[in-house]
C-alpha cells in the first residue's frame, strides 16, 4: 500500500474515520485541507455503537446487533382494532452469552403510561417462548418503566427506520447503567462481555376494542391462537411494522441473521424464528482473547484435526487474532481469526499422529494486538492395533457362553460448524470545511457467517470366507471362517477441512464384543478388510469363528471411527450378521485305511 509512514501511524490512531490508509478520502478544495483533516485525525476519535458515534459508548464497550425495516399503514381495522404512533415500548432482558440463559426478570421500557387494565402476557422474553414457555393472559397488572431520557420512536409507521438512534440509545451508559439498576446487575459485570442485552419492541395496541400489550413474539404466538384473527385486522402492524422494527445484522443468541423482506407483512412462523429482537453485546477492549480446549485420544497413523474456540477481545481484518499449536515440535499457525465483538470463532489444525502409541502435551498461543493467552491440550495416541484373537483350536470349549448385546459405541454421523466472514460496510460522510470540503468513509466491519457441515455415510457386510468348502450363502458351520468388507464416506461443504474415515475396529460375540478385537486394514480411501490372518493356511483376511459358536445368528460389530472435522471426530457403529447352523467337525469323515 502507497502511503507514508505518518499516514499510516495517523491512520491507526483513527481507523474508523481513515480506514486502510485513510480509505478513499476525496478532497475538495485546496490541498492543505488535506493537512487540516490529519491534523485533527486524532480529536475525531469516535467511540461506538456498532461502530455508531456516541460519546457515552466509550465507557460500556457495547455494540448493537441491530437493523430494521417496515412499511406503511395501511390497516383496514376499525375504531376496535386501531394503533396510535408513539405507542410503543422495549422489553429489556439480560442473557449470558455462554449459554443463552435468561440472567434477570425481563423488563419493559415505555415512554407512555399504558392503561391500568391493559390485557398483556406478563414479562417474558423471546428465548424463553422459544424454551417452551407458554402464552399465558393477563389482565391488569402491567408494570413498566417510563425512562428520564425519552426513548426514540421504537416502531416506524412509513417505512423508514429510526434505528440509528436506538442503537445509540441503548448502547450508551446512561440506559446501559439503568438496565443493570432495574435488573439488579452489577454494571461492570453487565459490560464485561459476559452477558448481553436482548430487546424485542413491544406495541400498545386495542384489539378487538380492548387494549393490550404485546411484542412481535407474543403477537405472533396470540395470532396462532386466534387462528390469524389477529394478522387479519392489525398485519401492518403485528406482522410488519412491530416484528421489522428490529431484527439481527449477523447471527446471535442462537437466532440468524435476518435475510427476507424488510418492507412486506411476514409470518407468524418468520417472526418467532427470527425476527423482533435486536442485541446489545460487550467486550472489554483490554481484556485478552481467550481459548477453550478439549483433550483429545487420537489413534496412531491417522490424520487429525485439533480444534479451539476463541473469543474474547476484538477481531477484525484491523486487530487479527492469530492461533499457534506447538505440535510434536512443529509449530502450525492459523493467521487471521475474525470474529463480532462478544462472539467466538473455532480454529483448527489438521495433523498427522506419530506411528507408536504416547501421551503429548499441545501447545495452544492466541495473540491479538499486544496480548497473548496460552493453553495445553493433552492428548493421548493409542495403538488399537495390540489385542487380535488368539489363534482357534479344535479342543476349544466355553461350556458358560451366554450372548451379549452388541455394544453402543459412540457415533456421529453428521457435524456443523461456522466461520465468521468480515467485510466492509462503507458509509461516506460530507465534511464541510468553509472553502470546500472532503468526503471520508466512516464505515465499520460487518460480518457473515458462513456455514460447512459434513455427513458420514457408513455400510459393513460379512461373508462366509471363500475357502469354507460347505457354507451355503450366508449359513455356515462354526469353526469355519469369515470375511468383512467396510465402506465409509465423508461428504462436506468444506472438504478442505475434514477427513475421510481412516480406522475401523471389528468386535465379535464370542468375546462378548470386548477383550480381543481387530484393527481392520485400511485398502483405500474408506474402505476396509480384515488384516491377513497369520492363523490361515492361505494366510487370508479371515476371521475364524470358534468350533463351540452354538447355532444362530453370529452378528460382528464394527466401529468405523477417525472422520474428522473441526466440530470432532464422526463415526459409526455398525453390524452385519450370518447363521451358524452346525460345527466344522461334521464335515469331516473317519474310514478305515485300505491297503
Amino acid at each position: 500500500m502507497a502511503t507514508s509512514t505518518s499516514r499510516l501511524e495517523k491512520c491507526n490512531q483513527n481507523k474508523y474515520l481513515f480506514k486502510h490508509g485513510c480509505r478513499r478520502a476525496f478532497l475538495v478544495g485546496k490541498e492543505n485541507h488535506v493537512k487540516k483533516l490529519l491534523r485533527t485525525a486524532v480529536g475525531l476519535l469516535i467511540a461506538f455503537c456498532f461502530l455508531l458515534p456516541i460519546t457515552a459508548l466509550a465507557d460500556t464497550g457495547g455494540s448493537g446487533n441491530i437493523d430494521a425495516g417496515g412499511g406503511g399503514m395501511n390497516n383496514s381495522g376499525s375504531n376496535n382494532n386501531v394503533w396510535s404512533p408513539g405507542n410503543d415500548g422495549v422489553r429489556v432482558t439480560v442473557v449470558r452469552a455462554g449459554d443463552h440463559a435468561v440472567a434477570a426478570a425481563p423488563v419493559d421500557f415505555t415512554n407512555i403510561t399504558p392503561p391500568s387494565d391493559i390485557n398483556h402476557f406478563g414479562k417474558v422474553s423471546k428465548i424463553q417462548y422459544n424454551l417452551g414457555t407458554a402464552l399465558t393472559p393477563k389482565k391488569g397488572g402491567y408494570i413498566s418503566i417510563k425512562p428520564a431520557l425519552t426513548m426514540p420512536r421504537i416502531i416506524g409507521t412509513n417505512g423508514t427506520s429510526n434505528i440509528s438512534a436506538i442503537k445509540k440509545y441503548f448502547c450508551s451508559e446512561y440506559v446501559v447503567k439503568r438496565i443493570a439498576e432495574v435488573t439488579g446487575m452489577n454494571y461492570d459485570t453487565l459490560i464485561g462481555g459476559e452477558y448481553k442485552i436482548l430487546l424485542e419492541p413491544i406495541g400498545y395496541y386495542k384489539f378487538q376494542g380492548a387494549m393490550i400489550a404485546t411484542t412481535a413474539t407474543e403477537a405472533a404466538l396470540y395470532d396462532q391462537q386466534t387462528n390469524g384473527l389477529l394478522r387479519y385486522w392489525m398485519k401492518s402492524l403485528t406482522h410488519k411494522n412491530l416484528p421489522l422494527a428490529m431484527f439481527l445484522e449477523t447471527a446471535d443468541l442462537g437466532y440468524p441473521a435476518w435475510n427476507g423482506s424488510r418492507t412486506d407483512v411476514v409470518s407468524d412462523s418468520d417472526i418467532i424464528s427470527s425476527l423482533g429482537l435486536g442485541i446489545v453485546r460487550f467486550t472489554d477492549k483490554t481484556e485478552p482473547p481467550a481459548v477453550s480446549v478439549y483433550d483429545y485420544e487420537y489413534r496412531t497413523n491417522t490424520e487429525v484435526i485439533t480444534a479451539v474456540t476463541v473469543s474474547g477481545g476484538q477481531s477484525d481484518p484491523d486487530n487479527p487474532t492469530r492461533i499457534s499449536f506447538d505440535i510434536g515440535g512443529t509449530t502450525y499457525n492459523v493467521s487471521n481469526v475474525y470474529y463480532p465483538s462478544g462472539d467466538s470463532q473455532l480454529v483448527w489444525v489438521k495433523w498427522k499422529t506419530p506411528d507408536t502409541a504416547q501421551s503429548m502435551a499441545i501447545g495452544i498461543s492466541v495473540s491479538g494486538p499486544g496480548r497473548v493467552s496460552k493453553a495445553t491440550i493433552n492428548v493421548k495416541i493409542v495403538d488399537l492395533d495390540q489385542n487380535p484373537p488368539p489363534n482357534p483350536v479344535a479342543d476349544d470349549r466355553n461350556e458358560s457362553f451366554s450372548p451379549a448385546p452388541v455394544p453402543d459405541r459412540p457415533k456421529q454421523a453428521s457435524a456443523s460448524w461456522t466461520v465468521w466472514r468480515p467485510w466492509w460496510h462503507e458509509n461516506w460522510v460530507w465534511h464541510s470545511t468553509g472553502d470546500g470540503g472532503y468526503w471520508t468513509d466512516e464505515g465499520w466491519w460487518e460480518y457473515d457467517l458462513d456455514r460447512y457441515s459434513a455427513s458420514l455415510a457408513a455400510s459393513m457386510s460379512i461373508q462366509c470366507d471363500s475357502k469354507n468348502p460347505t457354507a451355503s450363502g450366508r449359513i455356515m458351520k462354526s469353526g469355519y471362517g469369515i470375511n468383512q468388507a467396510v465402506n465409509g464416506s465423508v461428504s462436506s461443504s468444506q472438504s478442505s477441512a475434514v477427513t475421510q474415515p481412516q480406522n475401523a475396529v471389528s468386535y465379535f460375540p464370542e468375546f462378548r464384543y470386548t477383550t480381543y478385537w481387530r484393527l481392520l486394514d485400511r485398502m483405500g480411501p474408506g474402505r476396509f478388510e480384515f488384516q491377513k490372518n497369520p492363523y490361515s493356511t492361505y494366510k487370508n483376511r479371515t476371521h475364524f469363528t470358534p468350533i463351540w459358536m452354538p447355532d444362530g445368528g453370529y452378528t460382528v460389530n464394527t466401529w468405523l471411527i477417525d472422520a474428522w472435522s473441526p466440530a470432532g471426530m464422526l463415526s459409526a457403529n455398525l453390524t452385519d450378521s450370518l447363521t451358524i447352523r452346525g460345527n466344522l467337525f461334521q464335515d469331516w469323515h473317519v474310514a478305515p485305511l485300505k491297503r
